[in-house]
């Protein structure tokens, strides 16, 4: 959530899987290549424009070197229920993110 680390190819080629998909809140697809592309020019990337604020964070391990993470975030006022998987192939790979989906939420009600 870090603008520091979302404008930065570099930081975000270390945390993305090279076989990450996403799938936004959109519904529009994104590849490897098309993040590291877009990132640095999205919405929450600036120290002082709008921020993505992260809440009610949990972790499930899937299997060994598999997590499952689920989180809310709200900018400027619209809110997205996210899930994503980690995954750490090795010691120096470290836990890299292979897939992530945001679904909108509604104005009116969860």
């Amino acid at each position: 959530m870090d603008p520091g680390v979302r404008t930065s190819r570099a930081e975000a080629r270390q945390l993305l899987d090279p076989e990450f998909v996403e799938v936004g809140a959109s519904g529009r697809r994104w590849s490897y290549e098309e993040v590291l592309t877009q990132l640095p020019d999205m919405v929450g990337n600036s120290e002082e424009g709008p921020r993505y604020v992260p809440s009610d964070i949990t972790g499930v391990v899937l299997a060994p070197g598999v997590v499952h993470l689920t989180y809310e975030t709200t900018i400027e006022g619209r809110r997205a229920r996210r899930s994503s998987l980690w995954r750490r192939l090795s010691e120096e790979a470290g836990w890299r993110m292979c897939y992530h989906q945001a679904t909108p939420v509604p104005s009116q009600g969860d």
